[in-house]
C-alpha cells in the first residue's frame, strides 16, 4: 500500500463543495507552479496535486479531516518567502494556502496585543498598531513580503532582535489545527506561565510540520522613542567585527547593529543606483541605530557608539541628519538579496548560520577563508549584534545552474559544521525546510533525534503534516 493519498476526482469535488470555486486549484499546470517553489529556488520545486485556499479555521479544519482520513500530504504555506523549500510539496498531496485568512482581527490596547489571522503581512500589522501608539517588534527584514504566519512557522529575527527578540517572544498565543482536524488553542492574553509543558514554544520555528497555525495574539511594545542610525565604515572586516561586542555592550540603547561587507554593497548599490561613503576604500560597514527619551540621551548615545566604532578602526562615523538620509542607509541593508541577485540571479541565500557574539570575528574570517578555497565570491549581511550571519554566495562563472544548486549547499554544509564547532547552530531564522534537512539530522545527537522525531510522532502520527521537512522524512 502506498503512504499516501491522492487527490482523485471525488475528493477535489469535495473540497470544492467545502470552499467553493475560488478555494481550490486543480488541474492548472501554471496555477499550480505558483505554490511549487519558494525563494530556495525553482530547482528545489515539487508540483501540488491541488491547492486548497481556506477563509477560516473551519475550512483549515474541515480540509485537515479530509487530509487525514485519506492520508493526503498537506504543506502550509504562507507568503513563500522562504529560503530552505519549507514549502514546497514534495510529497505532492495538497498544498494548504493561507493567503486569504488575512484579517488583523483586533487590536487591544489594555492587554497590549492585536489578534490576527496568518496570510497578514508583516508590514500591514506594524503600520496598524503604529496608529495606535504600539510597535509590533517581531521585525524580520522581509517586512513587505512575508506572512505572520511565516514568520511564526520559522521564528524569524531580523535587525532588531538585539533589543525585541525574535518571533517567538512575541506570539502570546494561537488557534491551531491539528493533522486529525481538531483545533486547539495554546497560550493567551498574558506572558508567563509555568502551566504544563508549552505546546506554543513547540509550534514556533516548527515549519509547519506538526500543525496548522490559524490565529496569532501578538505582543505588543509601546511605541519607541526617539532614533538615530549610524553608518560606521571600515577599512578591515577585523577592526568591523572586534569592535560590536563593544558597541552592544557600551551601555546605551542598542536596537540594531547591522553588518554589509564590501561585495555586497558594490552590487547592490549598483542595483540601486546609490553609494554609499567611503565605498571605494571600505572592507565593511556597520549600521547601527540607536534609541533615546530625549535629544541628549540620543546625542549621548551616538556621540559614545561613534567614538567606539572610531577607536576601534573606522576611518568615518556618518550620523543619519534626517529620515531621508536614514532611508538611504537602510535600503542597501534592506535590498541585499536583491543588489546579489541582480549581480547573478543564481545567488544563494538559503544559509544563515548563528554563533556566538565571541565567535563572529572568527566564524567571519572561517566563511573569508572557505570562500576562497572554493573559489566562490561571496557578500555577506548580518544582523551581527546577535551572530546571525548570512554568507550570499555567486555562482562560479561557466557552472551550470544544476551544479551549482547541489555545490552552493555542500558550501553551506561546510560553512555550517564551523559554525557548530564555533558553539553555534546552522540557522539563525532561515530555518530547515528540506533543503537543510541533512545537515540538521547530522547535527543532532540520536538520543535528541529520536526526542524530536517523538514530538513529530505525537503531533502528526499519520506523517502527513509537510513531510520530508525538519525530522520527518519521506520514506
Amino acid at each position: 500500500m502506498e503512504r499516501y493519498g491522492r487527490v482523485t476526482k471525488e475528493i477535489y469535488d469535495e473540497l470544492l463543495a467545502l470552499l467553493g470555486r475560488g478555494g481550490v486549484v486543480m488541474n492548472d499546470a501554471e496555477a499550480l507552479d505558483n505554490y511549487a517553489w519558494d525563494q530556495a529556488g525553482r530547482i528545489w520545486g515539487r508540483m501540488p496535486e491541488a491547492v486548497v485556499k481556506p477563509a477560516d479555521s473551519a475550512q483549515v479544519a474541515a480540509v485537515m479531516k479530509i487530509a487525514s482520513r485519506e492520508r493526503i500530504p498537506v504543506t502550509p504555506r504562507g507568503a513563500g518567502s522562504g529560503l530552505n523549500g519549507g514549502a514546497v510539496p514534495l510529497a505532492g498531496g495538497i498544498v494548504l494556502s493561507l493567503e486569504r485568512m488575512n484579517r488583523i482581527l483586533e487590536i487591544d490596547p489594555i492587554n497590549r496585543v492585536a489578534v490576527v489571522e496568518p496570510g497578514v503581512v508583516t508590514n500591514d500589522l506594524c503600520r496598524a498598531v503604529a496608529e495606535h501608539g504600539f510597535l509590533y517588534a517581531g521585525y524580520p527584514m522581509s517586512t513587505e513580503t512575508s506572512f505572520i504566519g511565516g514568520n511564526f512557522a520559522t521564528n524569524a529575527g531580523g535587525g532588531k532582535v538585539i533589543r525585541y527578540g525574535n518571533t517567538r517572544r512575541h506570539v502570546l498565543g494561537v488557534e491551531a489545527v491539528l493533522p486529525n482536524g481538531e483545533i486547539i488553542e495554546l497560550g493567551g492574553r498574558f506572558r508567563k506561565d509555568t502551566w504544563g509543558y508549552s505546546l506554543l514554544s513547540l509550534l514556533a520555528g516548527s515549519e509547519g510540520t506538526l500543525a496548522v497555525v490559524t490565529k496569532l495574539i501578538v505582543n505588543l511594545e509601546p511605541a519607541p522613542g526617539k532614533t538615530v542610525n549610524l553608518l560606521a565604515c571600515y577599512p578591515t572586516l577585523e577592526e568591523l567585527v572586534e569592535s560590536v561586542a563593544k558597541v552592544i555592550g557600551s551601555g546605551r540603547r542598542i536596537i540594531s547593529c547591522e553588518f554589509m561587507d564590501r561585495n555586497l554593497v558594490k552590487y547592490t548599490t549598483e542595483y540601486l543606483g546609490c553609494s554609499l561613503p567611503e565605498q571605494e576604500r571600505s572592507e565593511g560597514y556597520l549600521l547601527i541605530q540607536i534609541e533615546g527619551d530625549t535629544e541628549a540621551q540620543l546625542e549621548d548615545g551616538y556621540e559614545t557608539v561613534g567614538k567606539i566604532c572610531l577607536e576601534c578602526g573606522a576611518f568615518e562615523v556618518f550620523v543619519a541628519e534626517s529620515r531621508t538620509d536614514s532611508a538611504a542607509m537602510w535600503s542597501v541593508r534592506q535590498n541585499g538579496l536583491e543588489g546579489m541577485r541582480a549581480r547573478d540571479p543564481h545567488a544563494c541565500a538559503s544559509g544563515d548560520l548563528m554563533v556566538p557574539l565571541s565567535a563572529v570575528p572568527e566564524m567571519i574570517r572561517r566563511i573569508k577563508k572557505i570562500s576562497e578555497e572554493w573559489k566562490v565570491e561571496i557578500g555577506i549581511i548580518s544582523h551581527i549584534g546577535d551572530g546571525n550571519i548570512h554568507p550570499i554566495p555567486l555562482k562560479p562563472e561557466g557552472m551550470t545552474p544544476e551544479r551549482w544548486a547541489v555545490y552552493a549547499e555542500e558550501f553551506f554544509a561546510v560553512l555550517i559544521g564551523e559554525a557548530i564547532a564555533l558553539g553555534g547552530v546552522g540557522s539563525g531564522e532561515h530555518g530547515v525546510g528540506h533543503v537543510k534537512q541533512k545537515i540538521l539530522t547530522e547535527s543532532k545527537s540520536a538520543a535528541e533525534l529520536e526526542v524530536l522525531r517523538g514530538v513529530k510522532r505525537a503531533f502528526d502520527p499519520l506523517g502527513i503534516m509537510n513531510p520530508g521537512k525538519m525530522f520527518s522524512p519521506l520514506d
